[in-house]
């Protein structure tokens, strides 16, 4: 058993899967977590770095699905905690049903918040624990056709970062946002995206990639970090273009084929 805990969120598969390689390669036992029976298979694969794997299935859209994570823990400090679950549904909002887009809420933010309110009390209290959060560059564009998914972004971005101004004075605890573009995982299949411009698109960030961009911001306590460049100037463009255009370029990349122009 290692000296230093981690638990990773969305660990089967994409940039998650990464990040949980990472910490386990740095010496870190291992909580990973996914809705879904891959984590299982995903976890034999940390297990080659030498350290504690547990695998935990939950619904993380569910307070009680997280705190199923947090009791895995059986009472060992949570040294380092990335909250990278998050889902989505492409396509027209008015064809969502209620249950995809509470869903899609309730993981993105709902589970997440609940994730860093719990730990992060730990964390301050002892002066001692680190935080990364997926958040995105989509949290700064309207999401035409993703509407929901960007606007939960768009909490996770701001909410991150009032939060780290509230613990700015606390000593030893950071909390990082990573905020990737579009990144080759199965997130656009997953969200029925695979017909739309973004989704055919083969200039994809390379999950191990982000990954890595975030896990080196986050030991060095940075705030935030946008991983990659063309990423990058997207967020200084979003702050300059009104928002109707950002939403009809943002309609450009995500609209299935097929749909009115």
């Amino acid at each position: 058993m290692a000296d230093k805990l981690a638990i990773i969120t969305g660990a089967s598969t994409g940039i998650g899967f990464e990040l949980a390689s990472i910490a386990a390669r740095e010496g870190y036992d291992i909580i990973v977590v996914a809705d879904e029976p891959l984590i299982d298979a995903a976890a034999r694969d940390f297990e080659q770095f030498g350290t504690k794997v547990q695998a935990i299935e939950a619904d993380l859209s569910t307070i009680d699905g997280v705190d199923r994570v947090l009791d895995a823990a059986a009472g060992r400090r949570i040294d380092v905690v990335c909250a990278n679950a998050a889902i989505s549904k492409g396509g027209p909002f008015l064809d969502e049903s209620v249950a995809d887009w509470r869903r899609s809420v309730d993981t993105n933010i709902t589970g997440t918040v609940y994730l860093l309110q719990r730990t992060l009390r730990d964390m301050v209290a002892r002066n001692s624990g680190k935080i990364l959060v997926t958040g995105s560059i989509a949290g700064y564009i309207p999401g035409a056709f993703n509407a929901i998914y960007n606007a939960t972004k768009a909490f996770i971005d701001n909410f991150t970062e009032a939060l780290r101004n509230e613990i700015k004075d606390v000593d030893g605890v950071t909390l990082t946002t990573l905020m990737p573009g579009p990144t080759d995982t199965e997130f656009f299949a997953r969200a029925d995206m695979l017909d739309t411009p973004v989704g055919k698109s083969e200039s994809k960030a390379d999950p191990a990639k982000v990954a890595q961009d975030g896990w080196d911001a986050l030991i060095a306590g940075k705030g935030h970090i946008v991983s990659g460049l063309s990423n990058k100037l997207q967020v200084i463009g979003s702050g300059l273009l009104p928002q109707s255009v950002l939403a009809q370029m943002h309609r450009g990349m995500a609209e299935p084929e097929g749909g009115e122009e």
